[in-house]
């Protein structure tokens, strides 16, 4: 009897420390997505200001953050349409 209920703690301690390592890892995943994330952001805005005015770099920053921010990629792409157009 006593084996049996070692089996049983031996197994519970295994699964929570998987659980305690899932947790890290899904938790270390989310760290570095969103650092790379970041770091493609700003790429993405000192691109824009190195390529068009400072009034069109403006206008296409504000919104590529209000596009983040409302969860809706078509306002960026209206603005670089638009940007283009003008040109």
């Amino acid at each position: 009897m006593e084996l049996k209920y070692m089996k049983r703690q031996t197994r519970s301690i295994l699964d929570e420390l998987n659980s305690i390592i899932i947790e890290r890892d899904r938790k270390h995943e989310i760290e570095n997505r969103g650092g790379h994330i970041i770091e493609s952001a700003i790429n993405l805005i000192e691109n824009i200001h190195s390529n068009y005015d400072v009034d069109t770099a403006g206008d296409l920053e504000r919104r590529l953050l209000n596009s983040i921010r409302s969860r809706d990629g078509k306002k960026f792409k209206r603005g670089c349409k638009k940007a283009d157009s003008n040109d």
